[in-house]
């Protein structure tokens, strides 16, 4: 039996961390050394030579990127780390999502060159959403163009960080040698000949050492600002011991108020080993974050769940992944109770217990089976059968329901069908089952045309998708070109009431629902409701009725009012309900006079087509802004800002999606080859006028 003291000290030595950036920040290659360094693997492996650890995926060693979220555990200095590492592109954006949803701690990872680039905003603000801890490490001080301090002060302007140096480095570019840790103010430098295994402590260079002291000063200062404890000791003597100064800065990290920054090179070795000893000593364990929130199944009251192993269990689904060997897998983190193998626990949006077959921890694509996952434990579950990506799973008796993860809208979609008819039930349980993998991968059937439309977050992503059907699948399909994902919304209030009177099969189904439409936040998603009142009157009836008013309304929103686009940001609800007589009340009318009074509503509703914007950023010679700003401006974007960046110019824009197919190929015939862009989703707006009609029209 594991005392209770015995269970804090063990899940004190935790941290369960991510590695988040953008694209060719250096993530993979850092998670490798991390791997590397701490004994978990024996040699190192290159994201060019495609022989990393995290990337197993053949996708992902084909086009040197992460596509998909790699768990891994390994210990630094008797503490266990379980490490995710995420996708910098941002087509798998929903990867760091979901990731972020189920850590305690972050390092985000930033070029030296390049410094806080689009998706570095975007990962920056989901750990911002999830009040993450992080910790700040600068890559590629090695790289030509390497840039310290403006990279520093990118993260203090641009992500609104209180970022504090806790190291310098010593040289950028090819001059790059050693780092200098400013707790200690002692200097480091690697011996390339082990590989960097061997990290010698010096003195630091003279012509540094009154830079070293000043920037200690600095950071002592800006600790003792943050954190109240050390507010009296500061002031008594201002040189705060290096004992004193960790402890103040883990509880600003934890606390949210203080980003520590340390720099090196991953790629040359250098200043990995640093960066594990900060997320030993800063980031949280488990039993640093607050107890988790969630809300009571039966009373819909917000409950508290203390992070150990003696309260309820409660845990959370964040990713499925499919494995040839052992079928589903369901990564899941436990935040309170044990997660035993073979034991039932129930899933509170089923109203369903399910069995735990088996239990794994994770290394990438590797599975080592354990007999149970405790409080603070990020491992997967073989045997479920009904979970989804944000399912709950906790105890039958005390059934809470956590948060779900947030799934961004699709802007994207192709046409797809199997190359034989034979292969079409193959191809539909095949797509069924990437779905359930990635929220943001959504099948659906064109209700005009039969398609099967399959959408996604970008032409990458559909591209790895339909990959993906292929070679782990092994369906052929054909597919038609990538088109943008337009949506409908409405802009004011709708009320309609529609009366569905029909003899069908020799009996008469009667019933007249009075149905209200109306817009709801931008980027809110839809929703359907039925009014206290109306609710009585079915349920007097039946209440199976019930589901299909329900039903009828999200078909309705599903198939939308002007070209048949899914609708979103609109509230549908049945206000009232009139019957003639108790033997009229089918299922068949309370479903059609649902989807039909809907899209009545909708229509006097004022409604709209949206369309998905992205942030374009820019990076091109000044000689070249003129063209490209006024190729912007042809394509109906808006400039947002414009910054320099040494000898370069950074224009950032907004430009419809519709407007970009092909435009990697036009920037680099306006810039002669020498200008470079990043896009991502922004938010999704109502079409012009004249777009709307070619839309309708075509």
């Amino acid at each position: 039996m594991v005392s209770v003291l015995e269970e804090q000290s063990t899940l004190q030595n935790v941290r369960n961390i991510g590695i988040v950036a953008h694209i060719d920040a250096g993530k993979t290659t850092t998670t490798e050394r991390i791997l590397f360094y701490a004994g978990r693997t024996h040699r190192l492996g290159n994201v060019d030579e495609g022989n990393t650890v995290t990337d197993w995926m053949i996708q992902e060693r084909e086009r040197g990127i992460t596509i998909t979220s790699a768990a891994i555990s390994c210990s630094w200095r008797d503490v266990a780390i379980n490490l995710i590492d995420t996708p910098g592109h941002v087509d798998f954006t929903i990867e760091v999502e979901r990731s972020l949803r189920v850590l305690d701690g972050a390092v985000g990872v930033f070029c030296a060159v390049g410094g806080v680039q689009p998706q570095s905003e975007t990962v920056w603000r989901q750990a911002d959403r999830y009040h993450v801890p992080r910790i700040a490490f600068i890559n590629k001080m090695d790289r030509m163009g390497a840039d310290f301090n403006r990279c520093l002060g990118e993260i203090r302007a641009k992500l609104k960080a209180n970022a504090v140096c806790l190291q310098l480095p010593v040289g950028q570019a090819e001059t790059f040698t050693q780092i200098i840790d400013l707790v200690d103010l002692k200097a480091y430098s690697y011996d390339e000949g082990s590989e960097g295994r061997e990290v010698r402590i010096c003195e630091i260079p003279a012509e540094l050492k009154d830079d070293a002291t000043l920037a200690r000063a600095e950071l002592c200062e800006k600790v003792a600002e943050a954190d109240e404890l050390i507010v009296e000791t500061y002031f008594a003597n201002p040189e705060l011991t290096p004992e004193a100064l960790r402890g103040a800065i883990r509880r600003t990290v934890i606390a949210g108020k203080l980003v520590p920054v340390l720099c090196g090179s991953s790629l040359k070795n250098k200043g990995v080993q640093q960066l594990l000893d900060a997320v030993m000593w800063y980031l949280p364990s488990p039993l640093d974050r607050p107890a988790i929130e969630a809300t009571d199944l039966k009373t819909e009251a917000k409950v508290v769940r203390e992070q150990n192993d003696t309260a309820p269990l409660t845990s959370l689904v964040f990713k499925i992944a499919t494995d040839p060997y052992v079928g589903r897998l369901f990564f899941v983190r436990v935040y309170s109770g044990v997660l035993k193998k073979g034991a039932n626990v129930f899933n509170p949006r089923t109203r369903k217990r399910e069995r735990v077959m088996k239990l794994v921890k994770l290394f990438a694509n590797e599975q080592t089976e354990v007999e149970q996952l405790c409080a603070g434990d990020i491992g997967a579950i073989v045997g479920l059968k009904e979970a989804t990506t944000g399912d709950t799973l906790c105890t039958e008796n005390q059934p809470v329901y956590l948060e779900r993860i947030t799934v961004p809208e699709p802007v994207m979609f192709m046409a797809i069908e199997p190359k034989s008819s034979g292969q079409k039930d193959k191809l539909t349980e095949a797509m069924g089952l990437l779905a359930a993998e990635d929220p943001t991968c959504q099948v659906r059937i064109d209700t005009e045309t039969g398609q099967t439309i399959l959408s996604g977050m970008g032409e990458l992503h559909l591209e790895i998708l339909v990959d993906r059907l292929r070679r782990e699948f092994k369906c052929e399909a054909n597919t038609g070109r990538p088109m943008v994902s337009y949506y409908e919304t409405v802009t004011a209030h709708g009320k309609k009431d529609y009366l569905f009177d029909r003899e069908l099969g020799g009996k008469r189904h009667y019933v007249q629902l009075t149905v209200e439409v109306e817009p709801r936040k931008r980027g809110s998603g839809h929703g359907v409701e039925i009014t206290p009142s109306a609710r009585k009157k079915i349920a007097n009836v039946n209440e199976k009725l019930l589901d299909y008013v329900e039903q009828g309304l999200t078909d309705g929103i599903l198939t939308g009012v002007l070209a048949r686009y899914p609708m979103t940001d609109v509230q549908a609800k049945v206000s009232d309900v009139v019957l003639m007589d108790v033997d009229m009340a089918t299922d068949v009318g309370f479903r059609t006079a649902s989807v039909m009074g809907f899209r009545e509503a909708a229509l006097a509703a004022c409604p709209e087509l949206l369309e998905p914007i992205m942030s374009l950023d820019i990076v091109t010679p000044a000689d070249h802004v003129g063209d490209i700003m006024g190729d912007i401006n042809g394509r109906r974007g808006a400039i947002r800002d414009m910054t320099t960046r040494g000898d370069m110019q950074i224009v950032r824009a907004s430009v419809p999606l519709a407007e970009l197919f092909g435009y990697s190929t036009v920037i680099r015939s306006l810039s002669r080859g020498r200008a470079s862009y990043t896009m991502e989703p922004g938010e999704f707006a109502v079409v012009p006028r004249t777009v709307r009609e070619q839309l309708l029209n075509r």
